[in-house]
């Protein structure tokens, strides 16, 4: 029983890159995390109401504009020109640098803005392992929105000393990466 023991706790799962990752034959949703693939759960229809009218607030300002914003699943590489071994789908996310989407395939380094969506299976994964990813691979903005406690979480990374602020749900979010946007928290929370 011991060595059984001993050979879980130094089980090495098999770590795989974008390349291979892009090959799969399946219908599922997956992310990789240092390599390792984590499966990924279809959304709640009240998961995607949200992520619905933030897209629709941000296209309508978008329109005419360099910048693009970009619905799950859509792969977004994040240290793709070293070991390309973590892809993300964030719920959406906003593209200034059009380099970064010249393969029509995935988005190849930082996106400007990360907006995440919570839910009980992500929630923890969002705000800890994915937050430190995103700060990493130097995302300039990143959006936590919780739909049950209809807040939204804002962590402006390229500045440290904006830090974070949170706003309610009958709040407008003036959008840092792009401005004169106001994101309107009221009818993205609504009924």
């Amino acid at each position: 029983m011991e060595a059984l023991a001993q050979q879980e706790a130094n089980f090495e799962p098999k770590r795989y890159t974008y390349s291979e990752y892009a090959a799969w034959e399946d219908d599922n949703r997956w992310e990789l995390i240092n390599g390792v693939p984590r499966m990924m759960a279809a959304p709640f229809v009240s998961h995607q109401a949200v992520s619905g009218e933030l897209y629709f607030q941000f296209k309508s300002f978008l329109k005419g504009k360099k910048c693009r914003v970009f619905y799950s699943p859509c792969d977004v590489r994040l240290n793709h020109k070293t070991r390309d071994d973590i892809v993300v789908q964030p719920d959406l996310l906003v593209v200034c640098d059009r380099n970064k989407i010249e393969d029509g395939k995935s988005v190849k380094g930082a996106p400007d803005l990360v907006i995440e969506i919570l839910s009980a299976s992500t929630s923890k994964f969002d705000k800890t392992t994915k937050f430190t990813l995103y700060k990493q691979a130097g995302v300039r903005e990143y959006w936590i929105v919780d739909p049950t406690d209809k807040t939204v979480g804002v962590y402006i990374f390229e500045q440290e000393n904006l830090g974070m602020r949170y706003y309610a749900d009958s709040e407008k979010i003036p959008v840092h990466v792009l401005e004169g946007c106001e994101i309107d928290l009221s009818t993205v929370f609504e009924e």
